[in-house]
């Protein structure tokens, strides 16, 4: 493909333009790296799509309908398996250990984000774009509210969670409507990456700040600084993966091809992106569960605890906070 064709557009990424990551090809401008990759693929499977055309804004550089028929991008609609595993793990934690629902709600808006994901690589639809991408934004700004409520006990009527809920709607309501009009997937990274820059800020605040850092003691503190540290880490590397996936994607188009599959699934990026960015979120969210329990409630009554390897939280007292 000719570069100066107005089909070829230049990429941005975290390298070379502010701090957004480069962007994978779309279905209204195609770089040529990604036209190689599907060019490469199983045309007969391509060619008899069961979901039909193409209708995201967003491609990746995984070939399209390579094995199946049915599965556009196999490694990176199978690798959600792993995001809805952990939530799953998590949403278990909150009902047998007895936690105050808000915590079993983000879970589920995890697992969420991993089905939505799932189906939207399965089918590169852009309904299906939407079920991926607007829970990223839904679960995101619902763990972030949740660090804004610091008043102690979990009753609606003695904090300010009622008027966080209202700002959370309000937010996630604009966003869906403007987001659906413009249908600019730089809008959508810009906006995800705002808000989880907003979490981190927060959570090095309540950690640092002398009034609430009280209630959680230096052990409880450096176990949560430690989760979220590791889980912001793994999420970062996850985002550093997925831009060489998609600047270096003609590249390892070619390794792939030359290592043969299945071995070859090794090399999906994006996939990678799922796993890593899975495994940190699975760590944040339990730093941040054990220290906004330990703020709101009373840190004796929770602990960090493993389980294979895994962190979990177990509640010391099983009698549920009100």
């Amino acid at each position: 493909m000719d570069p100066d064709s107005p089909l070829v557009s230049p990429k941005l990424s975290f390298l070379s333009s502010f701090s957004l990551p480069s962007l994978p090809k779309t279905t209204a401008q195609l770089p040529a790296m990604s036209a190689y990759a599907n060019a490469t693929a199983g045309a007969f499977f391509s060619s008899r799509a069961f979901w039909g055309p193409v209708t995201a804004t967003l491609d990746w550089c995984e070939a399209n309908y390579q094995f199946s028929r049915y599965i556009a991008e196999t490694a990176n609609t199978f690798s959600n398996l792993f995001t809805v595993g952990l939530a799953l793990y998590g949403a278990a934690q909150s009902v047998s250990e007895n936690l105050p629902p808000r915590y079993l709600a983000g879970w589920a808006g995890f697992a969420l984000v991993g089905i939505g994901s799932f189906t939207f690589h399965a089918t590169l639809l852009f309904e299906a774009q939407l079920m991926d991408e607007l829970p990223m934004i839904y679960v995101a700004s619902y763990c972030t509210v949740i660090l804004f409520d610091t008043s102690k006990g979990f009753s609606l009527r003695n904090s300010n969670a009622l008027s966080l809920s209202i700002i959370f709607v309000a937010f996630n309501v604009l966003f869906t409507w403007s987001y659906y009009l413009s249908r600019d997937p730089v809008y959508h990274q810009v906006a995800f990456a705002g808000i989880m820059l907003m979490t981190l800020f927060r959570t090095i605040y309540l950690l640092r700040n002398g009034e609430i850092s009280k209630r959680l003691p230096p052990g409880p503190r450096a176990t949560v600084t430690r989760l979220f540290s590791s889980g912001a880490a793994t999420f970062a590397f996850g985002f550093f993966v997925w831009n060489l996936d998609n600047i270096f994607c003609s590249t390892v188009t070619r390794w792939k091809h030359t290592i043969g599959w299945p071995a070859a699934f090794i090399l999906e990026g994006h996939s990678w992106w799922h796993l890593l960015t899975a495994a940190g979120t699975y760590l944040m969210l339990i730093g941040n569960t054990c220290k906004t329990l330990c703020i709101k409630d009373d840190h004796t009554n929770y602990a960090v605890t493993e389980v294979a390897g895994i962190p979990r939280i177990t509640r010391v007292q099983k009698t549920k906070s009100q």
